[in-house]
């Protein structure tokens, strides 16, 4: 392994060379070059401002200031999702999925001892602070805490094409990857099947051995060379189109969300994604359900009633297809990112499929060509699995809906559109509450705690059982929902506003690590 080609740059491109860069720099001194070859004439697509927690990780692994990160990509703190609108469609439905875990979630599931409670507090309200925290438009730590360290856990929500230079100059200047501006014209093949070069536009052939396909929906190498097949999941997720508008703030100081708002429409929902100058708000919608028009004026009518001039803004429209390839890595080609598949917005999922795809392969990167073809069939048994995991927690927000004011969402309770594994696990969890032991991995994309955050947050019902209800057990979960509360009555006091913290960063930074 001497060479390393990514096709395309982006936020896919960019963090992918990173990610392998650093790990290369860290694990050895004559590890294999990376180039990334990238086209001039590309747009880069801003689908998936919001980040998880775990790009704090893989910044920090590539030697990034979380104080530059901050100042140099319009960047703003993320503590989790609100869901508006979403169960019954009336104004004050809302629950949050917060990206706190439950209080004491290694040692007791809280779920059945808040649903033995009644009504009174929220599930995310009663076993974690970050619903109050938001509310309130609290940041997630002080300008004492330092770089990359947390009071309350949160992920970013970011600029996208600011985030991609930013990488682009952090990966040329301080990890030394090549890059390449130029078109890839042509793709050509070593007698076993492999890529062996690539021919661009200038008249240059670029060789390697492992070629990594960053080039978006387009799939140059997987989908276009390769014809690996696209396996669409539209007859699960129905949502295909999306209208953005960037919304500016009203002035300078105006409060910044800390967390992604989304509020459910006829057929579709709205995102809301709070940076520090502006807003990106969008409408994604089923385009068999409803007309560009409809989700237009939806969309106008929700940035009108945020004070904003929506008739002045202007207008983009990302079309979808919801799925993914059959499998990402092929010969001496892996797909990252949009060339992969892309599902939809919800739950932030794009960014950190493109994470923890770099991460395993820069952590298993193949020493040869043999090794390869393990490493690879490894890499597409995790990420198939992962990917139908994804599919099955975004349908479950639309399944668990009592909203029957559209056919959109009662079509998404369908039962021949609901996975068999998803149905499996609903019909389990009306006797038990999600647990650790429900799936598969040891380290799953979501937790079972993300699942109580929608299911219970929608009013989801688990029958009375006797799992985790002795007297110990009660006792251990009362002291820890007493636990939680004083924790939030301290957060509450002590933490400043968003806007407050982003401010204070960008005029004195944080402290290094």
């Amino acid at each position: 392994m001497k060479r390393i080609i990514i096709v395309g740059g982006g936020t896919a491109g960019w963090l992918t060379a990173g990610t392998l860069a650093a790990k290369i720099k860290e694990s050895c001194d004559m590890g294999p070059r990376i180039t990334l070859v990238e086209s001039p004439n590309v747009p880069i697509v801003g689908v998936g401002e919001g980040t998880w927690p775990t790009m704090r990780n893989t910044l920090r692994k590539m030697g990034i200031r979380e104080t530059d990160f901050i100042r140099e990509c319009d960047v703003s703190f993320k503590q989790g999702a609100k869901f508006a609108k979403w169960t019954s469609g009336a104004d004050n439905d809302f629950y949050y999925h917060p990206l706190i875990l439950p209080q004491d979630f290694n040692h007791i599931n809280l779920a059945p001892h808040w649903l033995d409670q009644g009504a009174g507090q929220s599930f995310s309200e009663a076993v974690c602070p970050q619903e109050a925290l938001c509310e309130l438009g609290l940041a997630p730590k002080l300008i004492t805490t330092p770089e990359y360290a947390s009071v309350a856990n949160y992920a970013y929500h970011l600029n996208a094409g600011t985030f991609s230079k930013f990488l682009q100059k952090h990966c040329v200047d301080k990890l030394g990857i090549e890059h390449i501006l130029d078109d890839v014209l042509s793709v050509n093949s070593a007698d076993n099947g492999d890529i062996r070069s690539l021919s661009c536009a200038s008249g240059s052939e670029i060789d390697g051995d492992l070629f990594i396909d960053c080039s978006g929906f387009k799939s140059l190498l997987l989908g276009q060379h390769y014809q690996v097949a696209f396996k669409s999941c539209k007859d699960t997720l129905f949502l295909d189109t999306a209208l953005a508008v960037q919304v500016p703030y009203p002035d300078e100081n105006s409060a910044i969300a800390s967390h992604t708002i989304s509020t459910a429409q006829d057929a579709g929902w709205i995102w809301d994604i709070g940076l520090s100058s502006r807003r990106g708000v969008g409408h994604v919608y089923a385009s068999d359900y409803c007309s560009e028009q409809e989700a237009a004026d939806k969309l106008r009518a929700y940035v009108k009633a945020s004070g904003a001039d929506a008739d002045k803004l202007d207008y983009k429209k990302i079309l979808i297809q919801p799925g993914h390839r059959e499998k990402f890595w092929h010969k001496n080609c892996v797909a990252i990112g949009l060339s992969a598949g892309f599902l939809e917005p919800l739950e932030a999922s794009a960014l950190v499929l493109v994470e923890m795809s770099a991460q395993m392969i820069a952590e298993q990167l193949p020493a040869n060509r043999a090794a390869m073809s393990i490493v690879a069939k490894r890499f597409n048994k995790t990420f198939s699995y992962r990917w139908q995991r994804i599919i099955d927690f975004l349908k479950l927000h639309y399944i668990v809906s009592k909203r029957d004011d559209h056919d959109f969402w009662i079509d998404n309770r369908n039962k021949a559109t609901i996975p068999d594994s998803l149905q499996e696990l609903m019909e389990l969890w009306t006797y038990q509450s999600p647990w650790h032991d429900d799936f598969d991995h040891a380290a799953e994309v979501f937790p079972a705690a993300s699942y109580q955050y929608v299911l219970y947050g929608m009013g989801f019902e688990t029958q009375a059982s006797f799992l985790e209800r002795s007297e110990s057990r009660r006792k251990l979960a009362m002291e820890s929902f007493q636990k939680n509360k004083m924790l939030t009555q301290q957060l509450v006091q002590h933490l400043p506003t968003n806007r407050e913290l982003i401010n204070k960063i960008k005029e004195y930074g944080l402290q290094k690590v």
